[in-house]
């Protein structure tokens, strides 16, 4: 379980699952019920964009292979680097994590200015200690079968790549471990809307004892 930052804090929950679990589709329900979603996946390309400090450190560390013509990164060639190399994926952390934890306070204190609470989602939300920014964690939980066939459709990515990013992600069993509540995403997608006006409705309840 996740330790409460404070019974006086804004209530952040965390939105977290495996790629291809759907926790995206999940947090556009949360969107559509007018709740504020801070996308930890946009932070880690904000602080990358051309001119900022970070794509210059990466150029200089991996070279010019990783730059698009147009000057942006290419996400995914760096992916496959930093999924097959543990050193060079704790070199990148080492670089991004803080600058992406210091975008992400920001937008949440953007957030919580107008809605009753916010949710971030992020998909390193425990790998990169982005839990303790939260009040309690929603997993978005299927298979690591589902996962597969899910983010192979989607991506067009091979099964051994998707499965490489897997490896990579924290297991789904110590994803289970930390979560506070667990969304099955296993169900038919037609019920997500009803499943998190459920959960909108409880922490709703639980911002105002905040």
């Amino acid at each position: 379980m996740t330790k409460k930052t404070s019974t006086s804090a804004p209530l952040i929950v965390g939105l977290t699952g495996g790629i291809g679990s759907g926790k995206s589709t999940v947090a556009k329900a949360f969107i559509a019920l007018g709740i504020q979603v801070v996308d930890a996946d946009y932070a880690s390309r904000a602080v990358v964009e051309p001119g900022m400090p970070a794509l210059k450190a990466i150029e200089a560390h991996f070279g010019t292979k990783l730059m698009l013509p147009d000057g942006c990164l290419d996400r995914p060639a760096l992916r496959q680097i930093i999924f097959s190399d543990k050193v060079q994926k704790s070199w990148l952390e080492s670089l991004l994590h803080p600058l992406i934890r210091d975008w992400i306070l920001s937008q949440l204190e953007l957030a919580l200015a107008s809605s009753p609470y916010v949710i971030l989602e992020s998909p390193l939300l425990f790998e990169a200690d982005q839990h303790l920014l939260v009040s309690e964690v929603l997993l978005v939980d299927v298979s690591v079968e589902l996962q597969l066939t899910r983010a192979m459709t989607r991506d067009s990515n091979t099964k051994e790549q998707i499965q490489s990013i897997i490896n990579a992600q924290m297991s789904r069993l110590d994803r289970l471990g930390k979560a506070d509540l667990v969304f099955d995403n296993s169900l038919p997608e037609n019920t997500i809307p009803a499943r998190v006006q459920d959960l909108h409705q409880q922490f709703l309840v639980k911002a105002v004892k905040q």
